[in-house]
């Protein structure tokens, strides 16, 4: 009697572990199929699409945005992954046409000051959004691969403002991806100079459209960013 009891037990851990697995694993093969569903990697295919609607084309910040300065975290190891995410060195990007447009009189507008924009991060290719995932689960600083990031559409921009005279980053009291609450908009506990430069920037960049990322004072995004697709295109693609 007892050893058939032995056996109904052992026949039902058997049972929840092989369904609790096969769960797991057929979670895991949907979220990786639907991680990759929309993100467009064929060069032809995204021409096709920037035919049909020029605001869709991705225009290189260098080109079209005077004297605008890049330092591309991810093309080196000063960055939260410390490891090259992009081809090391790599010193331009894109964003789609309406987003540098808006950058523009940004940048113009910061001009007249004698200031100007630094680009931390702009386009970026939908597998480096999966592997920022992979080490930071949160959505509040990395973009669930299973939606997409602003990034990986080229709507999306990291940024801050600069001295032209000096090329002197204004102190916004923390670096590029600082995940903690004094990187967030409503964190106040810094001098009055801080505060009001990361208000210039916020205050400027909303003027010209952009949305602020409540907790990152450097993220901006361009509304309605969902009607342009994610991208898997290497830079060097772009470029072409």
């Amino acid at each position: 009697m007892m050893k058939n009891k032995q056996r109904v037990w052992i026949s039902l851990i058997f049972y929840v572990f092989v369904i609790t697995n096969t769960c797991k694993s057929q979670q895991t093969k949907s979220l990786n199929q639907e991680y990759t569903l929309n993100a467009i990697n064929n060069l032809n295919a995204f021409k096709s699409l920037s035919a049909l609607d020029s605001n869709k084309r991705m225009i290189k910040l260098n080109k079209r945005i005077k004297d605008i300065k890049l330092e591309l975290r991810y093309a080196s190891v000063n960055n939260f992954m410390h490891r090259e995410m992009y081809p090391p060195k790599t010193n331009f990007s894109f964003l789609r046409l309406p987003v540098v447009n808006a950058l523009v009189k940004v940048q113009e507008n910061l001009n007249q000051k004698g200031l100007g924009l630094k680009i931390f991060d702009a386009y970026r290719p939908y597998d480096v959004t999966k592997k920022f995932w992979e080490l930071v689960h949160d959505e509040r600083y990395v973009a669930n691969p299973a939606k997409g990031s602003g990034h990986n559409r080229g709507t999306s921009v990291d940024l801050t403002i600069i001295e032209l005279q000096t090329n002197q980053e204004l102190n916004m009291g923390t670096d590029f991806d600082n995940f903690t609450d004094s990187a967030h908009h409503s964190f106040t506990n810094f001098p009055k100079n801080i505060l009001d430069n990361r208000i210039l920037l916020k205050q400027t960049m909303e003027q010209f459209g952009f949305i602020p990322l409540e907790t990152e004072w450097w993220h901006y995004s361009w509304p309605n960013a969902e009607r342009f697709e994610i991208l898997n295109l290497s830079f060097k693609e772009l470029n072409n």
